[in-house]
């Protein structure tokens, strides 16, 4: 199927560093605090 090609991850992957982005503006240093878990979670 070609809506599983390697462009729906990174739309996906666009799509969630703007919606990290909203949080770091809404939050502030909340998202600092939370930056660690959000890099082990990646990896």
């Amino acid at each position: 199927m070609a809506l599983f090609t390697s462009d729906l991850y990174r739309n996906f992957g666009i799509g969630f560093g703007l919606g990290a982005v909203a949080v770091l503006l809404s939050n502030g240093s909340d998202f600092l605090s939370a930056v660690p878990q959000l890099v082990a979670s990646i990896l």
